[in-house]
């Protein structure tokens, strides 16, 4: 599959023979591949991959490590997040393993499908035995190694710095990892690991996030009082606060036209204006030219009607469009009425008259003059018509409320422009009387006594007048309940239904009134609250990082905050100072005496002086205690992996094919390294 990275190959691969070992620091965060005894590793990148797929051509490709902004710009990363091989910091995805693992040889160098030398890899503390044997056959089946030794990174770095004199013999290793951090004892130059430690602090982060984490966190000497200063907002707070700028560009300025621009730009528009004006020329000159024709022919065919007998007319319209005579003048006067529209000359009304009362012939006739078909087709002509004049009163209606809702609006903007400040105290005025006509009405439809049920009751959502109709209603059921039914017998009944029919009138005034009321209140407050707009800035594309900058790496002494129930660090280096052996207290002294820091996650500032103090609070007053941070951070751990695979006991230490085929995966779970050479 095709990779995009920004790693350089290496061309110096065939230059080594085959026993000289490769060294792999496989992190949680970088994965680093080297040579044996070489100080610095050349082929570095992010344990993680991705596989976008092409914007244009559909491909998927798989994107390693650190890889060009630029070039991701062509593939479509919305569906692929990136993927690790880890579960916090234990190898499972065998599957993106062998990935990083091609491209990590691959940038070595390796021209072939089997690596012919031995290889030194870096794992966790206490690796379950299931990781170890899949990462073993891998080497062995996949990349065909001779012999594989697999050690702890955080030994290495302890080791390296021991040889630098930066620790003793005895002490403890702390390392702060990607996904979690370790507190390893060393007794005689030996890691002791059934007395290891392991605090999950889950600060696994990915892509610029982690870049910010490393580069803005800090470790705040007393949580509660940096939340309390935060929380005061003064200028202490504001200071340690830090901004991030996302990458935002400008929108650009615009420029006054110069007098040649505009004078071009008008001459421009002047040429597109007359070239409208000659296409429609040309259209109304073709339009007037297909008119004329039109009335030409069918100004023959009306001449040659007339000149024909009564049964002669149907074989000359056989091949024609019309029906009847009055079908062709009908179309002679709709054709003349257009050319002379198309020309320009006035268009007279008379035709369209003479046309209606054409189609309305039957409507004056009176009936004894007319046969039943024609009677039928009055009444039909009749309800046409009437229709016709109902939809034609409609549209002069809506025409004339349109005309005067412009004219009120064009009313309601001279007055705005006139005096502003007027008209605004006006807006509100009419606003705040709207507001209480509707709260008043709203407060009048439900009110009514409360029942002491709790409940709301029938008679308390009716509102007065429909309360007094119920009364009515209940009062006629009651003295005409008994017997047969003689409502409307008396005149009082028709009295009592009229005024039970005009109060409903009255109460669908009233809703009529109120919906209008509440639609001119939202116009009204809709234009009380114009929205207010802004020009995108810079600062629209900013993030501030305040209390985050000490939250995040507090995780470390408190991870509880995360809803994990774990100890802390400073916590973790008293329980494994408790849980060593009988031993003297002069050894106890000398490990604390050398508590070395080493990992990613040491480079917060801050770190050593607030595990110092934490540890303080767990030890006696007189225990001696001193953090020492490793002389790289980062690297020292593949530093102490290439020193110790340049060795020449190296192949001693490290298992060969044959044996993993012979022993098998039990023969894994009792293997250990032996770090002193």
């Amino acid at each position: 599959m095709p990779f995009a990275s920004k790693i350089v190959k290496q061309l110096d691969y065939s230059r080594f023979s085959s026993d000289h070992p490769i060294v792999i620091d496989n992190g949680g965060s970088y994965f680093r591949i080297e040579w044996a005894g070489e100080r610095d590793p050349r082929v570095f990148f992010r344990s993680l991959i991705q596989r976008p797929r092409h914007k244009i051509t559909g491909e998927t490709v798989t994107v390693i490590g650190d890889h060009d902004p630029a070039l991701m710009k062509l593939f479509d990363c919305t569906r692929s997040g990136p993927r690790s091989a880890f579960d916090v910091n234990v190898v499972y995805q065998f599957e993106i393993m062998e990935y990083i693992l091609d491209y990590g040889f691959d940038r070595l160098g390796a021209d072939q499908s089997q690596i012919n030398h031995s290889v030194l890899i870096t794992e966790c503390p206490c690796n379950p035995v299931q990781s170890r044997s899949k990462m073993a056959e891998l080497l062995f089946e996949t990349y065909g190694a001779p012999s594989i030794a697999f050690g702890v990174d955080a030994a290495f770095s302890y080791k390296y710095n021991e040889q630098l004199g930066v620790c003793s013999n005895d002490g403890l290793a702390i390392c702060a990892g990607f996904g979690t951090s370790h507190v390893i004892p060393f007794f005689s130059g030996e890691p002791v690991f059934f007395l290891l430690n392991t605090l999950i602090t889950c600060l696994s982060l990915h892509g610029k996030v982690e870049d910010l984490k490393m580069e803005h966190c800090y470790v705040a000497p007393e949580y509660a009082s940096e939340v309390r200063l935060f929380q005061k907002g003064d200028k202490k707070a504001e200071e340690r606060k830090r901004c991030w700028q996302i990458p935002w560009t400008p929108p650009p300025a615009e420029e006054v036209p110069s007098e040649e621009e505009i004078a071009r730009k008008a001459a421009m528009k002047e040429k597109q204006i007359q070239r409208m004006k000659e296409m429609a020329e040309a259209k109304r000159v073709n339009r007037i030219n297909d008119l004329e024709n039109e009335l030409r022919e069918l100004e023959m065919l009306l001449r040659e009607l007339g000149l024909a007998r009564e049964e002669q007319i149907p074989l000359i319209l056989e091949n024609t469009v019309y029906s009847s005579k009055q079908d062709v003048d009908s179309a002679f006067a709709k054709a003349m009425q257009s050319l002379r529209k198309a020309k320009g000359e006035p268009v007279e009304s008379v035709e369209k008259t003479d046309l209606s009362a054409d189609k309305y012939n039957l409507i004056n006739v009176p009936d004894e003059m007319l046969t039943p078909d024609q009677i039928r087709q009055k009444r039909k002509q009749l309800a046409f018509k009437n229709m016709s004049d109902g939809r034609q009163l409609k549209k002069q209606k809506q025409f004339e409320e349109e005309l005067e809702r412009e004219r009120q609006k064009k009313l309601v903007e001279e007055k705005r422009l006139e005096n502003p400040k007027q008209y605004l105290e006006e807006l509100r005025a009419r606003h705040r009387d709207l507001t209480e006509k509707v709260e008043q009405r709203k407060s009048k439809t439900n009110g009514g006594n409360h029942n002491t049920s709790g409940g709301v009751g029938r008679g308390e959502r009716l509102n007065p007048m429909q309360r007094e109709r119920m009364r009515l209603l209940a009062s006629a059921a009651f003295d005409r309940g008994k017997g047969e039914v003689t409502f409307g017998a008396k005149d009082e009944d028709w009295q009592l239904y009229k005024l039970m029919s005009r109060d409903n009138d009255d109460d669908e005034e009233d809703d009529d009134q109120q919906d209008e009321d509440e639609a001119e209140l939202a116009r009204l407050t809709s234009r009380l609250q114009a929205p207010s707009f802004r020009p995108v800035t810079k600062e629209d594309f900013q993030i501030i990082l305040g209390v985050e900058r000490f939250r995040c790496p507090e995780i470390l002494f408190n991870p509880n905050l995360i809803g994990i129930e774990q100890a802390g660090l400073d916590e973790t280096v008293g329980i494994s100072l408790r849980r060593l052996p009988s031993i003297t207290q002069s050894l106890k002294d000398r490990m604390s005496s050398s508590i070395l820091l080493t990992g990613g996650s040491s480079l917060f500032p801050g770190l050593t002086e607030r595990l110092e103090a934490g540890i303080r609070m767990n030890r006696p007053c007189s225990t001696p205690i001193k953090i020492l941070k490793s002389s790289d951070l980062l690297l020292d751990a593949w530093r102490g992996a290439s020193a110790y695979a340049a060795g020449i006991q190296f192949l001693d230490h490290a298992f060969s094919r044959m044996d993993y085929y012979e022993k098998g995966e039990d023969w894994l779970r009792n293997y250990q390294l032996r770090y002193t050479i």
